[in-house]
């Protein structure tokens, strides 16, 4: 980090500087207010981990003879040879380093500028502060490949390794939790991580639990991350926060220069991924069960990118990557998504989806989420190919409690909260009609949302259930639950009730944790019931229209225990959805997004003692949140524990096998379904397209055993950029590679998917399989979309262990139509394999 990354010695010193700007409130730049901003500068020569596959693979002399680029042998298999830094490969990235900045002082000779960070490992390049006279300057330069402005970014379980079958499959088949995902390093590029929770321990057992010998990573030692931090569990730590600091948007006190979670949200990821097996969830002084990550024994490298107060920016995402692959994690998970589409000929290029594929061709399987803007059609926020997209899911774990009114009414809640004793009612008595002096002149917001117990009248309320408001303001983080609970124990209520303000219609609320009885109605519809009635029976005084008499009784039916078995999984309203957008036109991309869905509704997780993002969490050890965030972690830990069993799987194969053995019904075997609307989402959901869930619900003991693998490779990826009209440029500049002559479309990628934009009379598509598995005779089913026919070539063959088999499928447009049709394509096996890719045309003409 800094100047250089391995010149060690300058980090303190940069930081200090950049630090003491950002206490000050102010920019490190003296030009920043004459339009000065971050670039991202891309330079031509090849990064460290290109020329160190290119000197495995050919040799020294035919890279040299080469120039030092070039991509994969075209024969690449799917098996790759573990990746170890190199003396050699450690000096070029000096050499990189020394060479960027002779650029910066050459090109802008006596200027004043501010290089924040170097990048030399998947791409050869630096961040830099500079106006953008300075940036024409340097794009004039023949050294310089590709100039762009940095672009912010935004962060998009006690029961899930049950709902996923791990305990009785996955994991038996890794020897158990205390044997799943050893040997993995998982690298998460969140808001951090708290090093003291128990989710991180590695003395949880006696038995021997190194750190992976592949893994080369440290851990940032400061006065907030210190000495010991680290373990045979977390295995490294590091933050990145130079461009946010140049900005001025770096609060060091609430944001933390140091990978300590300030925020919650990584230790919550880094738990699902990873987290220890049978750390008991105790929230509000109740146990909610034991947690466990989905590879509990997998290691675990934190690199910080990602901050509470402004979410992050590229520049510094970007370095957290470099590094992380420089560390020879194996897998890296980003729960974060951009905050706009990327500008440009294609959204495929732009630095941080590059880097990730320079991370691909390094051997790293990459996991992003796809993004919490659903449930609209191309709502998608991560497009590439070569990334594995992550939509949400709910899984059939439900906490509902209940109140019941005095004219024989139930209302459905959301609170993780007791009951209110035995059978008896109490009265209701709502905020406004409590205060103190009989105050009846409207005043704060607060006193009706139960935030200010000082205006409150403690002998009216005591003994009765206090009625509050849940308006904007919670949404805003303005006011907040516990604080309301806090109020509702200082007057003494026998319990708390919130209704739904009518504008926050359409906010969908978690389970909250409360320490007293209580429940928020989530409806407006139900909340407009429940306040007609609590209104229709009050008794005001005729002449002074006080209320001298408070008729609504209710009880509370507690939420703490769980409810199984609804309609599960089904895709949650917010989860993205496709088609991929190939650019800002949103003209569709022959890809399918997202890869598949994964839990991501009501997930508890780790919290840290610091984290401030969801303030009804603030100093528990666990919480309940939801979003694709959640989702993809899922997958981060379940591509350990492919790793684990397959260690020299490439990132197609563990995506392959995560994509072709997904499940696509619920668990009373009818369609998964996926919810249309914001509002009321249950009753506008409808059966789940490709678009919704991509291949399908993961499968977490089937993706252990796929028999055939799907196979593509980083030559692969860059035939496809360079398919794309005019990308020859732009391919040049981010990967230093020249297009040749090029036609292939994502249709021709050899995905675990068939998707084709626009069908024009005919086309002929073909995959590539690898049997994984022992020999085995294999059928072909080609369940065509409507309006279109198609036949594969062959319908049967017998394949090999380790062999490849070629299948051609011919397919036909029979009618002129501009709507999505969907089928698919099976492959059965007669050893009990049964593979099936999602076959989707979006327009077909005759």
């Amino acid at each position: 980090m800094g100047v250089a990354r391995r010149e060690r010695w300058a980090v303190p010193l940069l930081w200090a500087a950049l630090l003491a700007v950002a206490l000050l409130g102010g920019s490190v730049v003296r030009g920043f207010e004459d339009g000065a901003a971050v670039y991202i500068v891309t330079m031509k020569q090849a990064p460290v981990s290109h020329k160190r596959l290119d000197l495995e693979r050919f040799g020294s002399s035919r890279v040299a003879a080469a120039g030092g680029g070039g991509g994969d042998n075209p024969a690449t298999s799917i098996l790759r040879k573990p990746r170890h830094a190199s003396p050699k490969s450690m000096n070029y990235g000096s050499l990189l380093v020394r060479l960027q900045n002779s650029l910066l002082k050459k090109t802008l000779r006596g200027e004043h500028y501010t290089k924040l960070y170097s990048y030399h490992y998947l791409i050869n390049g630096f961040a830099v502060v500079l106006t953008p006279q300075q940036a024409e300057k340097l794009n004039r330069r023949k050294e310089v490949a590709n100039i762009m402005l940095d672009f912010s970014v935004r962060t998009a379980t006690t029961y899930t390794p049950e709902f996923l079958g791990l305990p009785e499959g996955a994991w038996v088949q890794d020897g158990g939790p205390q044997c799943a995902g050893q040997g993995v390093v998982v690298g998460l590029i969140d808001t951090g991580i708290d090093p003291n929770h128990p989710s991180f321990a590695d003395d949880l057992t006696t038995d021997n639990y190194p750190v992976p010998a592949h893994y080369s990573g440290n851990c940032e030692v400061t006065s907030d991350f210190p000495s010991g931090s680290c373990n045979r569990k977390l295995v490294g730590a590091r933050h990145f926060a130079a461009s946010a600091i140049t900005r001025g948007v770096f609060n060091a006190s609430q944001d933390l220069a140091s990978p300590s979670d300030s925020d919650g949200h990584g230790t919550h990821t880094a738990s699902i991924a990873a987290g220890n097996h049978g750390i008991p969830v105790i929230v509000a002084g109740h146990h909610f069960g034991n947690a466990s990550g989905m590879a509990p024994r997998a290691h675990i490298a934190v690199y910080k990118a990602l901050y509470k107060g402004f979410g992050g920016f590229a520049a510094d995402v970007v370095a957290a990557i470099d590094q992380a692959a420089e560390d020879n994690v194996d897998i890296i998970s980003l729960s974060i998504t951009p905050n706009r589409r990327p500008p440009g000929l294609a959204t495929f290029f732009n630095p941080i989806d590059m880097a990730l594929m320079s991370a691909v061709k390094d051997g790293i399987f990459v996991v992003q989420a796809a993004g919490n803007t659903g449930p609209s059609p191309k709502s998608m926020s991560s497009y590439s190919p070569w990334i594995f997209t992550v939509g949400a899911s709910a899984h059939d774990r439900e906490y509902n409690n209940y109140v019941v009114l005095g004219n024989n009414l139930t209302i459905s809640g959301v609170g993780l909260a007791p009951g209110t004793d035995g059978d008896s009612m109490y009265n209701l008595i709502a905020a406004p009609h409590a205060l103190q002096n009989y105050t009846t002149t409207p005043i704060e917001m607060s006193l009706g949302e139960c935030q200010d117990p000082s205006h409150l009248d403690k002998d009216l309320i005591r003994g009765k259930i206090l009625v509050c408001s849940y308006s904007i303001r919670f949404v805003l983080g303005l006011s907040s639950v516990k604080q309301a609970l806090d109020t509702a124990k200082n007057v003494s209520a026998a319990g708390i009730i919130f209704y739904l303000d009518p504008f926050v219609l359409g906010f969908q609320l978690n389970p909250t944790p409360m320490d007293i009885p209580g429940l928020i109605i989530p409806s407006s519809d139900d909340s407009k019931i429940f306040l007609s009635y609590y209104n229709d029976s009050l008794v005001r005084d005729g002449t002074s229209d006080k209320v001298v008499n408070f008729g609504a009784v209710a009880k509370i039916l507690g939420g703490l225990k769980p409810n199984y078995g609804s309609s599960a999984p089904k895709v949650m309203f917010y989860s993205a959805r496709g088609p991929d957008p190939e650019d800002n036109t949103l003209a569709n991309a022959d890809i399918l997004k997202p890869n598949v869905v994964a839990p991501g509704s009501s997930i508890w997780g780790a919290w840290s003692s610091r984290g401030l993002d969801s303030a009804e969490f603030t100093g528990e050890s666990f919480a309940m949140l939801s979003g694709t965030s959640m989702a993809a972690p899922h997958i981060a830990g379940l591509a350990a524990l492919i790793k684990q069993k397959f260690p020299s799987f490439n990132p197609a194969a563990i995506g392959s096998a995560l994509s072709t053995t997904t499940t696509l019904s619920d668990k009373q075997g009818n369609p998964i379904m996926s919810q249309r609307t914001y509002s009321n989402p249950d009753s506008t959901q409808t059966p789940a397209t490709p678009f919704d869930m991509g291949n399908g619900f993961a499968n977490a003991t089937a993706a252990l055993d796929p028999g055939l693998i799907f196979d593509c490779s980083y030559d692969d990826y860059l035939s496809f950029l360079c398919g794309i009209n005019g990308s020859a440029p732009v391919v040049a500049n981010y990967t230093g590679n020249s297009c040749g002559a090029s036609t292939m479309t994502g249709a021709d990628l050899n995905l675990p998917s068939i998707t084709i934009a626009v069908l024009n009379q005919s086309r002929t598509v073909t995959r590539t399989v690898t049997n994984v598995a022992s020999d085995e005779n294999y059928t072909v089913s080609c369940n065509a979309p409507y309006g279109v026919a198609a036949s594969a070539t062959p319908a049967q063959f017998f394949i090999p262990s380790g062999q490849k088999q070629l299948v051609t499928f011919v397919v036909n447009a029979t009618m002129t139509n501009s709507s999505v049709s969907f089928g698919d394509v099976e492959f059965y096996g007669d050893k009990g394999h049964r593979v099936v890719i999602p076959f989707t045309v979006m327009s077909k003409a005759v």
